[in-house]
């Protein structure tokens, strides 16, 4: 490996679902420093205006870039993609990379031709979305899911809320009704609930979500600058974490570096309140 820093990848979100893209650039490209921004402090985007979720988007990662100058951004949130990934590149040279619903992989996927579309109330109301599934799926039967319940378990896991069984299998009743094969997870919180939502749709046999397609768009904007080979080589240094500092606008959430370190995700430093004085990882 050679001895300038590794290529950082700044990761945000409006909450910790972004952590399972972190998740998976670290496991992919195990030598990326990973930043996560999370702005729990606007947390839900999906019942804000348009406005509003640009704004703090914009504003957050240019403060962050400030202080981190980062490589690539990734906005890991599907509302925010939605409408802030225009402005963030007329705003700065830096790549930024978008998630979108992988409604394409999953109609390849199906052998029904039965999905079921998981995401937050804002993302199926989203005309693209009605676009992604006329361009890629339209032979298929799509059952659309729009949970307000679900992003927010998610959330509780952190400070080690349990997820309501009966509430969930209630939540997917309308996909064990329509038989559906393959389950696309439109939001970044979901796959932090993947063991859960398998015990309550056991008939399924795809799940999708966008990290995987993710980080592999990351490893090749980092290999149009040559950055590449630093980011694939897995670095053994016991004293180096993958997240150099996770940011949060609000206060950190209680128990975030346990959950970060549970998901391969170890953290050096822990901001909350963002910008205000670091805390140790350990403490947060």
């Amino acid at each position: 490996m050679s001895d300038q820093a590794p290529p950082r990848v700044l990761v945000f979100d409006s909450g910790i679902g972004g952590l399972s893209v972190a998740a998976c650039i670290h496991q992919l490209l195990p030598s990326v420093d990973l930043v996560y921004l999370a702005d729990n402090a606007g947390f839900p985007y999906g019942d804000k205006p348009e406005t509003v979720v640009v704004d703090r988007c914009c504003t957050l990662i240019a403060h962050a870039l400030e202080q981190y100058p980062s490589d690539v951004i990734v906005v890991a949130c599907n509302t925010a993609s939605t409408v802030v990934l225009p402005h963030l590149r007329a705003m700065t040279s830096v790549p930024v990379v978008g998630v979108v619903p992988a409604i394409k992989p999953a109609a390849a996927k199906t052998r029904n031709r039965r999905i079921g579309l998981l995401a937050t109330p804002a993302t199926i109301r989203r005309p693209y979305l009605d676009r992604l599934i006329k361009e890629f799926a339209g032979d298929c039967r799509v059952e659309r899911i729009g949970h307000p319940g679900l992003v927010r378990w998610a959330e509780d896991l952190v400070s080690g809320g349990v997820v309501p069984v009966d509430e969930l299998e209630e939540a997917m009743k309308a996909f064990r009704e329509a038989g559906v094969d393959t389950v696309v997870l439109g939001c970044t919180h979901y796959p932090l609930l993947l063991d859960g939502l398998k015990t309550s749709l056991p008939s399924v046999r795809f799940w999708m979500d966008s990290g995987d397609a993710i980080a592999r768009r990351v490893a090749w904007l980092l290999e149009q600058t040559d950055q590449v080979a630093d980011a694939w080589e897995d670095i053994t240094e016991p004293a180096r974490s993958p997240v150099s500092a996770a940011l949060f606008s609000d206060s950190a959430p209680d128990g975030i570096a346990r959950f970060m370190s549970e998901l391969g995700l170890s953290v050096q430093l822990v901001r909350g309140t963002w910008p205000a004085k670091p805390t140790e990882a350990g403490s947060a």
